[in-house]
């Protein structure tokens, strides 16, 4: 998705297969900033992050980045907020904070997205706050358009702002960064039923100045309705995938055996990943942690495919060449029955070569399409502002939560006798 510069430089258009034209005007100031943002290392650095970290080992097509998301969340951003300051003047000089703090929300992002967190207990949205603070070319070009600027874009992200609307187009229950990644999650992994009616749902949008909260005109109700359940299905059907579960596994555990090779001087890597395998991952040197990529990470694994320790040499081989482990649903059994489960397969695991603890274990995912998540959904009302879920019976449905509970394990060993035994 290369930039189109017009004949004199004047905008830049980005091509999105979702969006269209994305197109900053330079003549803009802030848009000029946001060019400017855009064109600094640690921002291309999201060409090189999947946004769906390993699922395109699930679903094949799910190969974009950090980089085209973040830049639909900014348009989305960029029409929700000029629609809004358009009937409401006094919102005007908060859009460098809303379409900045959209543009860079997920600049902290490590390799494989949200996967490098479950491994790695790192957190993208502190890596966000230190990149601002530490990354000379983002910071100078914020601070040159205005010194207050960094400190609001934190605000939006701390969710302090003063005036909740500026941070709630980036981060609520119905925020600019959901709208695109349900849209483009649903259409890079063919899942038709993940779409969207976005110019229903912005055109419903409204501002409450007595509040300054983000509301919803009650004729949007539908629309913000789909919106939930679509919301619903994407994290039950597409993010709480089990294959997506089991790749998460083979990925965790390769790497939670290169750090205990590492500890005893074991295994080798380069610079970066040995920051990585050695410690605290949210207190890495900025350079560190930048330099970590989907690309440095599976070179990695590649080469630990040769490894003599037959745990990480097998584990990067099944990542690497998708031969994964197997899950089974055993939500219908009790958490006592779950123990006895691993008891049982544990030594039936010995006998044929798997070291128990890195094939064989259990996972657990919630899923609830809405919560009161920072103050909710509001309608806007003739008699002030009403919580959504008080106003429709399918939200407040919608709020009940749904577990599912998985054994991942090796397709070499028979579970399913045993886990039907169990339920009986």
């Amino acid at each position: 998705m290369p930039p189109s510069p017009s004949p004199r430089g004047l905008s830049r258009t980005y091509h999105d297969p979702l969006h269209g034209a994305i197109t900053l005007n330079r003549r803009d100031p802030v848009e000029a900033l946001l060019v400017r943002l855009i064109d600094t290392p640690e921002f291309q650095r999201l060409r090189r992050i999947r946004q769906l970290g390993s699922a395109s080992l699930t679903f094949h097509g799910a190969e974009s980045s950090r980089f085209t998301h973040s830049l639909g969340v900014m348009a989305i951003a960029r029409r929700a907020f000029d629609q809004l300051a358009q009937d409401n003047p006094d919102l005007q000089p908060h859009r460098a904070t809303v379409l900045c703090a959209a543009l860079l929300h997920d600049l902290g992002h490590g390799p494989f997205s949200h996967t490098c967190e479950e491994i790695f207990d790192s957190h993208h949205e502190h890596w966000t706050q230190r990149i601002l603070a530490e990354s000379e070319p983002i910071r100078h070009a914020l601070d040159a358009y205005s010194p207050d600027l960094r400190s609001q874009i934190c605000q939006v992200y701390e969710k302090q702002h003063p005036i909740p609307v500026v941070w709630q187009l980036v981060s609520s229950q119905l925020d600019c960064d959901r709208l695109d990644y349900l849209m483009r999650d649903s259409h890079f992994t063919g899942a038709s039923y993940g779409r969207l009616d976005l110019d229903r749902i912005l055109m419903a949008l409204r501002f409450d100045p007595d509040s300054g909260q983000l509301a919803v005109a009650r004729k949007g109700i539908t629309a913000i309705e789909h919106y939930l359940t679509v919301r619903f299905f994407m994290y039950a059907q597409i993010y709480h995938h089990p294959k997506n579960i089991a790749t998460t596994w083979v990925l965790e555990h390769a790497f939670q055996r290169a750090r205990e090779l590492f500890a005893v001087g074991a295994v080798e890597a380069d610079e970066v990943m040995t920051a990585w395998l050695q410690g605290d991952c949210d207190r890495l040197p900025l350079d560190h942690y930048l330099g970590a990529d989907d690309g440095v990470f599976i070179y990695h694994l590649q080469r630990w495919q040769r490894h003599s320790d037959n745990i990480l040499s097998d584990l990067c081989r099944r990542f690497i060449n998708r031969d994964l482990l197997k899950t089974h649903d055993i939500t219908n059994l009790s958490p006592d029955q779950h123990l006895l489960l691993l008891e049982d397969l544990h030594p039936k695991l010995k006998d044929a070569g798997f070291a128990p603890d890195y094939y064989c274990g259990i996972r657990v995912a919630w899923n609830r399409g809405y919560t009161l998540y920072q103050r909710g959904i509001k309608l806007k009302t003739e008699d002030g502002l009403q919580e959504i879920s008080d106003a429709s019976s399918l939200v407040k449905t919608l709020t009940q939560p749904l577990q599912k509970v998985w054994l991942v394990y090796p397709r070499e060993i028979d579970v399913k006798s045993r886990a039907i035994a169990l339920s009986a």
